[in-house]
């Protein structure tokens, strides 16, 4: 049955998300292409076809992709010059960057480290040998509730990062409780619609399209917005 590579598949995920946060962060693009290898040779062998995988039509994802990807690069450009919304743009980790490590967050971590092993583990392994055994809304709710508790260990260090987070969180929860359960819903919701898009498209690279943008473009708009907040502090 093709369910039943979804146990072996949340332990090598489980696994992957531990060494990526906690125990070999700089390994953290060959850990993800190992562990995205090691999913799909699981899938395969218990009886998914590349059709389940998302991984067999490509144009029409293709095409969905660039067209999400051009709008979020819309949504960020409007975010980053409007004053009201610029400060959520703010992240240390981004303003340490130079020109070097900007682009290999873009064009490496982020497409090899992140999208690839989370669209291929949960948007296609996961959903895919779900939905073949217990249908749609139970490989969406599932694999989208797991994308959300995927990101319990980075929301630990974003307060750090973002001023602005931090300074929201800190008046009533100092230890990070609520941006840790706000960061799993809104994952979690992200990843129902990530699901949807795979469903429509009948493909991945749709909802890795829209996933690639945001991050990389939001290492982009972060980078510029917080090395010209540096430069203007500078200046005073």
């Amino acid at each position: 049955m093709p369910s039943s590579g979804v146990v072996p598949g949340v332990a090598v995920l489980t696994a992957a998300n531990l060494l990526n946060n906690r125990y070999a962060r700089r390994w953290s693009v060959p850990t993800s292409v190992a562990a995205t290898v090691l999913l799909v040779g699981i899938a395969r062998r218990s009886g998914a076809s590349w059709a389940d995988l998302g991984l067999d039509r490509h144009g029409r994802g293709l095409r969905a992709g660039g067209a999400l990807a051009a709008g979020v690069a819309a949504v960020y450009a409007a975010g980053a010059a409007l004053p009201a919304t610029r400060v959520f743009f703010e992240d240390e980790r981004a303003a340490a960057l130079d020109r070097s490590a900007l682009l290999r967050h873009m064009l490496v971590d982020v497409p090899l480290g992140t999208v690839l092993l989370e669209e291929v583990g949960f948007r296609g392994v996961l959903y895919g040998l779900l939905r073949r055994s217990h249908g749609t809304a139970v490989a969406t709710g599932v694999s989208s509730l797991l994308f959300g508790l995927w990101h319990v260990l980075p929301a630990q260090d974003l307060a750090k990062a973002n001023p602005a987070l931090a300074t929201a969180t800190s008046a009533g929860e100092t230890d990070g409780v609520r941006l840790t359960l706000g960061a799993v819903a809104s994952t979690g919701l992200a990843g129902v619609l990530f699901c949807e898009l795979n469903r429509r498209s009948r493909s991945i690279l749709a909802p890795v399209g829209l996933h690639l943008a945001t991050n990389s473009l939001g290492y982009l708009a972060a980078w510029l917005v917080s090395r010209r907040g540096r430069r203007g502090g500078d200046d005073k």
